[in-house]
């Protein structure tokens, strides 16, 4: 019996923490991958070149691809924003959606699915209610209208009849990176602290969690539009910090006020840290998804090595 023939995914990317877990995962299951660089290609490399800053992307090299998976954006969680930085982190996400999914949207034989990254930031603040995927966009402010355009910018694929998942994803857990890998070290020399009140939830997620959803987004053809990409069970952020000073044995205490993140990275970055959340992944539980890590304990346990 003949074996079908792979599907081509192309992904942008590719490199970063996220998109190098998804391409090998990808890879791994008869996935052909082919990523998106910023840079001429060397001689025989199976890779798509663009350049998002200056708008370039030949359509013609986006031909007989089955899926596309948009993940690539500049970092949000280091270094302080300046006018610069602030224009780079929307340009990265709205911009480059913008770019992409024109040059598929002119393709003769347009993608199946494309899979886009997007992000929390569509609610705002969020209260004590919970936030599903038919809510409007929250207050206006920096993020909320970052997600908005973003999100608005994949309607270009989606009139060209691409199906089209907007992943909204929360807080992504893995000591690879992110914030769990910033707040490590002051946890395990016992200075741990929560943001702010604490009281605050948040949606988390680990890293192969977020890596088998986007899998799942790419496989079942009933899934359309944004989708919480978190664990089903929100936490506030006192028990986050509650909860890694317990799998690591050390106190954690302490309580960073949100001025010391309005001078260390941004005013929109202290807004955001201060919002709550309670994000419910009301589409992906409709649609049959079996969670990998749904309780934060256990994740954080085996992600640390730290079984009891």
């Amino acid at each position: 019996m003949s074996s079908s023939p792979s599907k081509r995914v192309l992904i942008s990317g590719a490199t970063g923490l996220l998109g190098s877990v998804v391409s090998a995962l990808l890879s791994e299951r008869g996935w052909q991958v082919v990523p998106l660089v910023r840079r001429e290609l060397r001689a025989g490399e199976n890779a798509v070149p663009w350049d998002p800053a200056a708008g370039k992307l030949n359509a013609a090299d986006l031909e007989d691809f089955d899926a596309v998976v948009h993940l690539s954006g500049e970092n949000i969680g280091t270094g302080r924003w300046t006018k610069a930085r602030r224009q780079r982190i929307w340009d990265s996400r709205v911009e480059s959606t913008k770019l992409l999914c024109s040059a598929i949207a002119r393709t003769k034989k347009p993608p199946k699915t494309l899979v886009c990254a997007s992000g929390s930031g569509w609610y705002g603040e969020g209260h004590d209610r919970e936030l599903t995927e038919e809510l409007p966009p929250g207050e206006e402010n920096f993020f909320v209208r970052m997600v908005r355009e973003w999100e608005t910018a994949t309607g270009i694929a989606a009139r060209a009849g691409i199906r089209v998942v907007n992943c909204r994803i929360g807080v992504v857990l893995t000591p690879k990176g992110g914030a769990l890998k910033q707040m490590l070290p002051a946890f395990r020399f016992g200075m741990g602290a929560m943001i702010g009140s604490g009281r605050q939830f948040t949606g988390w997620l680990t890293l192969r969690e977020m890596v088998s959803m986007i899998h799942f987004a790419l496989t079942t053809e009933a899934l359309r539009g944004p989708i919480n990409c978190v664990a089903p069970h929100p936490i506030t952020q006192r028990e986050l910090a509650a909860t890694i000073g317990r799998v690591l044995r050390r106190p954690a205490w302490l309580q960073i006020p949100l001025w010391v993140v309005r001078i260390v990275l941004s005013p929109e970055m202290a807004e955001a840290v201060s919002w709550s959340q309670k994000l419910v992944p009301a589409k992906l539980v409709a649609n049959g998804y079996r969670f990998l890590d749904p309780d934060l304990e256990a994740a954080l346990r085996e992600m640390l090595g730290k079984t009891r």
